[in-house]
């Protein structure tokens, strides 16, 4: 886990009751209505998510992640604790995992007093703790979130049969895997909706195209988002196309935006640029953080939701769209009651 030396120019306090508790749809409405924040050159306007083809213009490519969310919650046990609740972050090549223990039954804070030999029982699957990952502390001193861990079983179909999508105590009630899914979603392998994409429908991709609008996918299998503040993300696997390269190159050189749909995107995308500033077709891990002091070079507006203060995500959207604006941002979105986290509103930052 990279621990980040910077810190976020965004300040907000978000109101308590800012959390969106429950799907769009479950209060009675379809995905692409919850509410569109956009903020550009010419100020703060407030509109509905499935207004986004009227925000852009032609020539633009707005890129999305393709990976599926798969069922990483685990209900187990830990000796020293009893009931426990094991999220799995993402398999590594040796055929170990990384896994984040939290506590019971809602996941609501990590639990960080284990140590490597510690034994975790999911069913008939024993998970060994072998060592804390990536091999150093939580930035709070207190323990260990992230662990490298050993399984006696394949874990993969043990929690597709038996585990559910990762969710933590703000929500109203479980949701089923398919709330967890973007219009997307096609290769399984992430820990948590890259959900900045979760408003989109077909419709609003249709009427994208038809107004000269490119849509690209790229993949980024995402970790767990529970970061605690001061940490960056965890290493997370990737590939851009060779498709979606020669189509940004293409939408750059015409004077086009490239919109990154989520975090997720900009960090595949980011990950891609060669020495010259090209983006390239590449695969593989990356442990590249956008940060003000490393800011894009091929992303020029974002669709994203809304972080909570101190989250490293910020300094991605400051990175993006400039601390002043995002600043605005937030403090609009603080004032007219925009809802956070994966079932929450939007924001499209395009600051040029």
């Amino acid at each position: 886990m990279t621990i980040l030396a910077e810190h976020s120019a965004i300040h907000f306090s978000a109101p308590p009751d800012a959390y969106a508790h429950s799907p769009v749809e479950e209060r009675g409405l379809p995905r692409d209505r919850v509410r569109l924040l956009v903020a550009g050159a010419d100020g703060i306007r407030h509109a509905c998510f499935r207004d986004l083809p009227e925000q852009l213009r032609a020539g633009d490519v707005v890129v999305v992640n393709d990976s599926a969310t798969v069922a990483g919650q685990l209900d187990a046990e830990l000796a020293k604790h009893g009931p426990i609740v094991v999220h799995l972050a993402t398999p590594l090549e040796d055929g170990t995992w990384v896994v984040e223990l939290r506590t019971a039954p809602d996941a609501g804070r990590a639990v960080l007093d284990a140590e490597p030999g510690d034994l975790v029982t999911a069913g008939p699957v024993t998970i060994t703790l072998l060592e804390p990952y990536p091999y150093r502390s939580s930035p709070t001193g207190s323990g260990n979130r992230l662990w490298r861990v050993r399984a006696s079983h394949p874990l993969e179909p043990y929690a597709a049969a038996h585990g559910r999508p990762i969710a933590y105590g703000y929500l109203d009630r479980a949701y089923p895997l398919t709330a967890y899914q973007t219009v997307f979603a096609t290769v399984p392998g992430s820990a948590e909706m890259p959900s900045a994409a979760r408003p989109f429908t077909t419709d609003i991709v249709t009427r994208l195209v038809s107004r000269g609008i490119a849509v690209a996918p790229v993949t980024l299998h995402t970790g767990v988002s529970s970061q605690e503040a001061g940490e960056g993300p965890q290493p997370e696997r990737f590939r851009v196309p060779e498709a979606t390269a020669r189509l940004v190159t293409a939408a750059r050189a015409g004077g086009g935006r490239v919109v990154a749909v989520g975090t997720t995107v900009t960090r595949a995308l980011e990950s891609a640029v060669d020495d010259a500033g090209r983006l390239v077709a590449r695969s593989g891990w990356t442990e590249r953080v956008v940060t003000p002091a490393h800011p894009p070079r091929i992303v020029t507006g974002l669709i994203t939701g809304w972080h909570d203060p101190a989250a490293s995500h910020l300094l991605l959207v400051e990175a993006v769209a400039g601390a002043v604006l995002a600043q605005r941002a937030y403090d609009a979105a603080v004032a007219e009651g925009y809802l956070w986290h994966e079932f929450g509103d939007s924001a499209l930052f395009l600051p040029g």
